[in-house]
């Protein structure tokens, strides 16, 4: 039975122009004869080829409206509240009844968002847990205290109770931890040692960007130390969180004219250094598909016991793989 132009519940909404109907925008239309359902709405809908005239699509919201046509609007199945339960593997360092200390792979999303519904970490620890999950706010779900860009490798914290959200969440609040990041980056810096300070903000040149930004922004600290360095061109470097800001390490190193390598949004030209490397390196290192930055060691007191808990990962096999390919050829 076709569904009635007014019960937007439905998976299918049909909607008959009459005959002597006057011609107007599609978009409008639609949402004069479906009044619970908004233009804006209704507009993405057709984008997305969501609404056919006589069995054909529908080519865009300014189309107008042909007298005696009928007009079928397909919904897509919402999206559920609450994540998924997805069995997908990660590595465990620590767990108790409240937390867990994973070592996330590079190329997973934290917490699910527009363009990664699913496959993300929340749904893999949903499908771990399982039952044994006592949740957050009445909901069977972990606390997010902290989060790692999608890929960026290395030590995470997950509470799985209140209690532990609240108390490990005052701990970064406090910057009451410990956090040391590996980073592969372009150029060598000078000094071997140091700090890097500006606040981060929102690009105003790109939305979608992080920059230090002189008003607006939320003060950060960056403590940096050269390891090892490769033709003067790329330098192995252990940087330590004073603070916690958006995309922070990418930012201040961009910022500062060294680039982490493989990075999709702060590395947008090759590097004058890149032209003294040997072809097969510097293809290596230009091609590498993702920012090269691991979370290597995270430090915190336990929120119910007090034990200070310290855990440290290696570096992974792509970032690994490099170094030995600039050792090889140095």
């Amino acid at each position: 039975m076709p569904a009635t132009p007014n019960d937007p519940s439905q998976a299918e909404i049909t909607v008959s122009a009459a005959p002597d109907a006057v011609p107007e925008r599609i978009d409008r239309f639609l949402a004069i004869h479906l009044p619970d359902m908004s233009r804006s709405r209704l507009k993405s809908l057709i984008e997305s080829g969501a609404v056919h005239r006589d069995g054909q699509s529908v080519r865009g919201p300014a189309e107008m409206v042909r007298p005696g046509s009928l007009y079928r609007l397909r919904l897509p199945t919402p999206a559920p509240a609450i994540p998924i339960a997805q069995h997908i593997a990660f590595p465990i360092l620590f767990e108790d009844d409240d937390l867990i200390v994973l070592d996330k792979p590079a190329g997973m999303v934290v917490h699910p968002a527009p363009g990664s519904p699913d496959g993300t970490l929340v749904n893999a620890l949903l499908a771990y847990c399982g039952e044994n999950l006592p949740g957050i706010g009445g909901e069977k779900r972990p606390g997010i205290v902290h989060r790692l860009d999608k890929d960026t490798s290395g030590v995470m914290v997950v509470a799985k109770t209140e209690f532990a959200l609240a108390a490990l969440s005052a701990l970064f609040a406090a910057r009451d931890l410990e956090r040391l990041y590996t980073a592969l980056a372009w150029g060598v810096l000078t000094p071997r040692e140091g700090d890097i300070e500006g606040a981060i903000g929102r690009d105003p040149r790109d939305r979608k960007r992080m920059a230090i930004v002189r008003h607006g922004g939320k003060p950060a600290l960056t403590h940096y130390r050269a390891m090892a360095t490769w033709y003067d061109a790329v330098t192995r470097m252990e940087c330590k969180l004073a603070t916690g800001r958006t995309h922070q390490i990418r930012v201040h190193l961009s910022a500062n004219g060294h680039p982490i390598i493989g990075d999709p949004v702060y590395l947008r030209r090759i590097p004058a250094v890149a032209k003294s490397l040997d072809q097969d390196v510097k293809n290596a290192l230009l091609d590498f598909p993702r920012q090269a930055l691991h979370a290597g060691v995270l430090g915190f007191r336990h929120p119910r016991t007090g034990e200070n808990l310290r855990f440290e990962t290696p570096l992974p096999e792509d970032m690994m793989s490099l170094i030995d390919l600039l050792d090889h050829n140095s």
